[in-house]
């Protein structure tokens, strides 16, 4: 889910020296329902009296893979299609979200304009009317780029442009230097592409992905606090987790497969451009959500898959009238995290079943923070859209209202994003919101004393399982590989074949998916 794909990370010691929020601030947990997903760990409702509905081809999820998916069979003249989605709406991690009338994301939060190696994400924006090929360029509209300022960094009590910490000493930049150059040799070695698939896998690879980022910082004697800082935040920031948990392979992916790495300086130096919206993908997912009124099947639990040769029979729980229903499809598409297919069908296939022990996923904590004036600045670089404070375990802010073209800042919606610890997932079904809301306050409060008091309401998004981490060995895992080709009518989709989770690797599976499913039926 990455920011893009989403987060947050703070100790326990937290919850003891957490800033206490007014008690008067409304708000309180908003979004998926862990009530329903948690379904699956209870006995089977009776099904032998529930009515049987048909379909050719059933869709199990209504994230970004699953709305690709079906979106694609229906403009390929698919459209005996049904997508059975568990909440009420579609969208998965990139779901958006409203507070004071303002629009603003509950998970995943932006899209890097794609490169070559992503031409179906290119003409879904094209599609979308939000780029337009100009004498053989690519141009985007400028007012879904994310607008100037786009980021800065809280470092030695200042606000400063962009979120690499300032070179202050010949030391950090020597490092700085030699990190771009190591990020030079493996982009010339071998080939990085999103989505990750398209470059292949050699040994090469494999031997990155078989070490911690960290193992592999060291033995190129990068050791330097301020650059380990900033390769550790950007591991947080798009896989959910740090150096020392993620691969190699994804710690360089990061940077290799995009414009690498370039210190404060560099005359190659260039800002990832991005594209964003005040309710972040949530934009992307209404607009694919669309043209799917009739295919579109939400409050639907899914709890068992049963295939066989002539078809898959689905058992799945009706959430609005409390009743089982059965779905049987000549194909069914897999577009949920692998750990939920491999309950779904009880552990019954094999490369699922590997796959399901190897793949680690991270807990996110998103708050949605509404305050009615800006707050007090302190000195150094503007207020941004993305604002992350130097050292800090949590990964900052992003501001809502950024994307407005009003010449005035006033009332909006900050939201600020944490990566928890996986020991810390149980943590997240406790029902009082209001000490997860003191220790949001007790990060951002260091730089915005006067939070506290200018906060209206909070309403705070938990995700239990939000994206898959990237840890040593996932990526090669030939499970993944297995499970990229069919299995017989099962189809998987889903970015967990990629081992991490952002937006390009969901929509392009959810894509190839339903052209292998509509190639069967010409």
């Amino acid at each position: 889910m990455k920011r893009r794909s989403l987060i947050l990370g703070a100790g326990t010691a937290l919850l003891g020296a957490c800033q206490a929020p007014s008690p008067e601030v409304a708000g309180g947990w908003v979004g998926a329902s862990a009530a329903r997903g948690h379904r699956l760990r209870a006995a089977l409702p009776d099904f032998t009296a529930a009515p049987v509905k048909r379909c050719q081809t059933l869709i199990i999820g209504g994230g970004v893979s699953g709305l690709a998916c079906a979106r694609a069979l229906v403009n390929a003249k698919h459209d005996d299609v049904v997508l059975l989605e568990l909440e009420d709406s579609a969208g998965g991690n990139s779901r958006g979200h409203q507070m004071g009338g303002m629009a603003c994301p509950l998970g995943a939060h932006y899209l890097p304009v794609p490169g070559r190696d992503s031409p179906e994400v290119y003409h879904l924006l094209e599609e979308l009317g939000l780029v337009r090929q100009v004498l053989g360029r690519a141009v985007y509209e400028e007012r879904h780029l994310c607008h100037s300022p786009q980021e800065r960094l809280f470092f030695q009590g200042q606000w400063h442009e962009g979120l690499l910490p300032p070179a202050l000493t010949p030391g950090t930049r020597e490092q700085y230097q030699r990190f771009e150059a190591a990020v030079d040799a493996v982009q010339r070695q071998l080939r990085f592409t999103i989505p990750s698939h398209r470059a292949g896998w050699t040994p090469k690879h494999a031997e990155l992905d078989g070490q911690t980022f960290a193992t592999w910082l060291r033995s190129q004697g990068l050791d330097d606090a301020q650059l380990l800082w900033y390769l550790d935040y950007c591991c947080r920031d798009d896989f959910g987790a740090g150096l020392t948990t993620v691969s190699a392979w994804a710690g360089l992916h990061y940077f290799a497969s995009r414009h690498g790495f370039h210190p404060p300086g560099d005359s190659a130096q260039e800002r990832e451009p991005v594209l964003t919206w005040p309710q972040g993908n949530g934009y992307l997912i209404e607009a694919m959500s669309a043209g799917l009124q009739a295919q579109l099947h939400s409050g639907r639990t899914v709890l068992r898959i049963s295939p066989d040769k002539h078809q898959v029979q689905v058992q799945a729980w009706n959430e609005a009238t409390q009743s089982p229903e059965v779905w049987e499809a000549k194909q069914v598409v897999l577009a949920t995290p692998l750990f939920i297919a491999n309950r779904l069908l009880a552990g019954s296939l094999a490369p699922l079943r590997d796959a399901a022990q190897v793949l680690r996923y991270a807990p996110w904590l998103v708050a949605n923070l509404q305050i009615g004036a800006p707050l007090l600045q302190r000195v150094g670089a503007p207020p941004s859209w993305d604002n992350v404070v130097y050292g800090g375990q949590a990964l900052g802010y992003v501001d809502a209202m950024h994307q407005s073209l009003s010449p005035q800042s006033g009332a909006t919606v900050l939201t600020a994003y944490w990566a928890l610890p996986q020991a810390r997932r149980a943590e997240l079904l406790q029902a009082d919101w209001r000490p997860w809301l003191g220790q949001v306050l007790a990060q951002l409060s260091h730089v915005h004393p006067d939070l506290p008091a200018q906060l209206l309401r909070a309403d705070l998004m938990r995700w239990g399982h939000a994206m898959s981490i990237p840890v040593p060995v996932l990526r090669g895992a030939s499970s993944l590989a297995a499970l990229r080709r069919p299995q017989g009518r099962l189809h998987f989709a889903h970015s967990d074949l990629a081992g991490y989770s952002v937006f390009e690797e969901a929509y392009t599976r959810g894509v190839e998916v339903a052209a292998m499913i509509a190639g069967k039926h010409r």
